[in-house]
């Protein structure tokens, strides 16, 4: 069965990109109407569909553009929090043109969702099937999709930065594994990106608070890393964000090499493109119960930052 947010749930905070202030409120959203962005700051209040055909150039976040000036940019987070928690139709409501960076992970967004409840809806769950392998490639990067009964996902780095290096990771996400293993992951970046971002007026919101922030050797940020390999798995959170922009739940295994948002948005847009690629199919309940969220329960936070 699909699902839904039980009641509203709100946030604010400071957008990284644009340090300004934004309040974001997730409400419930009826049956088969998906996910979807409205900016209420805006004259009469314009709805953006969470869409991977909607998704504006950008390398350092996932944007949205809407019809007109209305968009919404780093939605990446709370797109993993709604995916990772099995929420297929919701309307996230701003008042910016930025989602609040909160702590740099999709924590505070799962732990709102779990807190206001999930909403069981009398509608079946439609996945896409991945029936064929697609491959994109941007220099040293590469991002794949391929068939599977599930989402998979198998992602590695390589940092010059001794802090980070080589990391891989490859998880099977059904049962709430993204909230018990992954949503607790921060956004990072090195000493010298956020000099350079600074520099050309981005990160304006960026604090060694709500990223993890390298130089060399040495993790600038107070605590450290919340996982040895913290740096991988918050790419996977990424990616199960923007991998959401699909439209429905995806069967399929991910293999990301160094890919971010732009690589795997450009993946989205060749399967799609590409005919006998995927194939819509309801769910049974054993392939619902194989999807991310499928039996996610608050205890699942437990052992989470």
């Amino acid at each position: 069965m699909q699902a839904t947010i039980r009641s509203d749930v709100s946030f604010s905070g400071v957008g990284l990109h644009t340090g300004r202030l934004a309040r974001m409120t997730i409400r419930p959203h009826a049956a088969n109407m998906g996910l979807w962005f409205r900016r209420v700051d805006l004259p009469g209040a314009p709805y953006i569909p969470a869409r991977y055909d909607r998704v504006a150039q950008s390398r350092l976040c996932t944007c949205l553009d809407g019809d007109g000036a209305a968009s919404v940019s780093t939605i990446e987070h709370v797109m993993a929090a709604l995916a990772g928690c099995g929420i297929h139709n919701a309307v996230v409501e701003i008042d910016g043109p930025e989602v609040p960076i909160l702590d740099g992970s999709a924590a505070p967004f799962v732990r709102g969702i779990l807190d206001a409840g999930i909403q069981r809806q009398d509608a079946g769950i439609h996945a896409i099937e991945v029936t064929r392998e697609i491959v994109v490639t941007d220099g040293a990067a590469t991002a794949m999709l391929s068939p599977a009964e599930g989402l998979e996902m198998d992602f590695s780095i390589d940092f010059t930065d001794a802090a980070i290096g080589r990391q891989r990771r490859v998880a099977n996400l059904a049962n709430g594994r993204f909230v018990r293993e992954y949503c607790d992951s921060r956004t990072f970046c090195r000493q010298a990106d956020v000099d350079a971002m600074h520099a050309a007026g981005l990160a304006l919101g960026g604090t060694y608070e709500n990223a993890v922030v390298v130089d060399g050797e040495v993790v600038l940020s107070p605590g450290g890393f919340r996982h040895a390999d913290e740096a991988v798995r918050h790419k996977m959170l990424d990616a199960l964000g923007d991998l959401a922009l699909a439209g429905s739940p995806l069967l399929a295994r991910y293999t990301g090499v160094r890919a971010g948002h732009m690589l795997t948005n450009r993946l989205l847009r060749a399967l799609f493109a590409t005919p006998g690629a995927t194939r819509v199919v309801e769910c049974t309940p054993e392939q619902a119960a194989r999807l991310p969220g499928m039996g996610v329960k608050a205890a699942d936070l437990a052992n989470v930052a």
